[in-house]
């Protein structure tokens, strides 16, 4: 029998804080993000601000969902491999339920009555939650004044500039590396100017302490077998659809194209937005133009990652194209698979690199790179809300060509969607100047919504 962990916390109290994560986790990446630290750090003190930054920092470069790799990361560190298991598979499981019964819904009612008012409120509601996750998130990671601009040109670069993902990452990293290298407070875990600008516990401070624990020194045989088994559960499965149904059955281009997205799709679910909609509209005829913002509302106020939106998208895939299969069931069977080819890569990608990560901790020049990617992300995030926002708020978005190689997405003024703006203006009011938490305000809007439909206003 294992010994207990030299931190106290039994695997037991930790599913159970796990689980209550994944309940709460609502609002997108910030929003869960917002809520794991809350938790994890301020309230429970399991690990350190530095510590906990680090980690975010390091999921952040992985393709798929930054905040179920998070707790996929802080579980492993907390109890081996079973409590990243756990950590992680909780994670998704609500979202997962909760999206596979909307999608069923979905299909059977479509945007019609009671959804439709349901759908719409739910919204509406949801750009305020991300604007005070996006907050929450920048006020730990922008701690000085180099840091804001390395987030004001991240969201520079990609809302102008269409600047893609991954090379916003490389130069912040870059950035921050040479920073540190350079002798420049700014990139230090503390932040540099006038104190630690710490928010949270010190990692000496927390209950798993500064060092690594015995489990997360790096060993290669290891990394090497959970490696070998994780990628067979993810591409054998793949494989058979592709060999046995061939290359155009639906399952099977289910199976490759998300199988694809999870290694490519860096930046989390608001990333892979535009590549997922245009292939699934364009390409595979999965979507109908719209319905992946519908997915998108479902996925934002629900618990779980964001990336869940692609259970939305595998579903209607299947389910339009059941083959020999009742239509329900095949939109079952895709959306499951859909979910097991994106998730059980993350978990391979922690698995794998944590404990070389872990290893490098200590490595000033690191630390600062990763913390100038931190920064960067909050750019990118900002960016994103902005996106959503424009298209839950008006119902035409252009794309504007101002010269030089520009091309900025600007929404039409006359084309604002009035009900819309006046339950979102309430949102952000009850959220940041009433203080009304998350859940409310989402049940608020969606019965606001409700009532807007049956009035005839929507």
């Amino acid at each position: 029998m294992r010994p207990p962990p030299p931190h106290g916390v039994t695997l037991a109290e930790a599913t159970r804080v796990w689980a209550r994560i994944a309940l709460l986790s609502f609002g997108g990446p910030a929003g869960q993000i917002a809520v794991m630290h809350r938790i994890l750090v301020d309230e429970r003190r399991w690990i350190g601000e530095e510590r906990f930054l680090y980690a975010l920092s390091y999921c952040t470069l992985l393709p798929g969902p930054e905040a179920q790799q998070l707790a996929t990361y802080i579980g492993w560190l907390m109890h081996r491999t079973a409590g990243g298991l756990i950590a992680g598979g909780l994670f998704v499981l609500p979202g997962a339920l909760a999206i596979m019964a909307l999608s069923l819904v979905y299909v059977t009612f479509g945007q019609t009555g009671i959804v439709a008012g349901l759908l719409f409120g739910l919204k509406s509601a949801v750009l305020a939650v991300v604007l005070q996750a996006v907050m929450r998130v920048g006020a730990r990671a922008l701690r000085n004044g180099v840091m804001r601009a390395i987030a004001a040109l991240a969201f520079v670069a990609i809302f102008v500039l269409s600047v893609p993902f991954p090379l916003i990452v490389l130069a912040a990293g870059a950035a921050g590396y040479a920073g540190t290298r350079l002798g420049s407070p700014a990139f230090a875990a503390g932040g540099g100017h006038g104190g630690s600008g710490v928010a949270g516990p010190s990692d000496a401070d927390s209950l798993l302490g500064e060092g690594a624990p015995e489990h997360a020194r790096p060993d290669l045989a290891w990394s090497l077998r959970i490696g070998g088994v994780l990628a067979a559960l993810w591409l054998v499965p793949v494989a058979l659809l592709v060999g046995l149904a061939g290359p155009d059955d639906a399952f099977a281009q289910i199976a490759v194209f998300f199988s694809k997205m999870a290694v490519v799709t860096f930046g989390g679910a608001y990333a892979a937005l535009a590549y997922v909609a245009q292939a699934g509209v364009e390409t595979y005829g999965w979507l109908k133009p719209g319905e992946m913002l519908d997915g998108l509302g479902m996925a934002e106020t629900t618990p779980g990652p964001l990336i869940m939106v692609t259970q939305f998208v595998g579903f209607l895939g299947a389910f339009r194209s059941p083959g020999a299969l009742n239509p329900y069931l095949a939109g079952i069977l895709g959306g499951l698979l859909t979910t097991w080819v994106t998730f059980v890569p993350c978990f391979l990608w922690i698995f794998a690199g944590a404990p070389y990560v872990e290893a490098l901790r200590g490595n000033r020049a690191l630390s600062g790179a990763l913390a100038a990617i931190t920064a960067a992300v909050v750019g990118v995030i900002l960016n994103l809300a902005v996106w959503f926002g424009q298209h839950t708020l008006f119902a035409e978005v252009r794309v504007l060509h101002p010269g030089l190689g520009l091309a900025i997405e600007w929404p039409v003024p006359a084309s604002v969607n009035i009900p819309a703006l006046l339950l979102t203006t309430a949102a952000v009011l009850a959220v940041f100047r009433f203080k009304l938490g998350m859940i409310p305000t989402l049940l608020a809007c969606s019965c606001a919504g409700i009532a807007l439909h049956l009035a005839g206003k929507i």
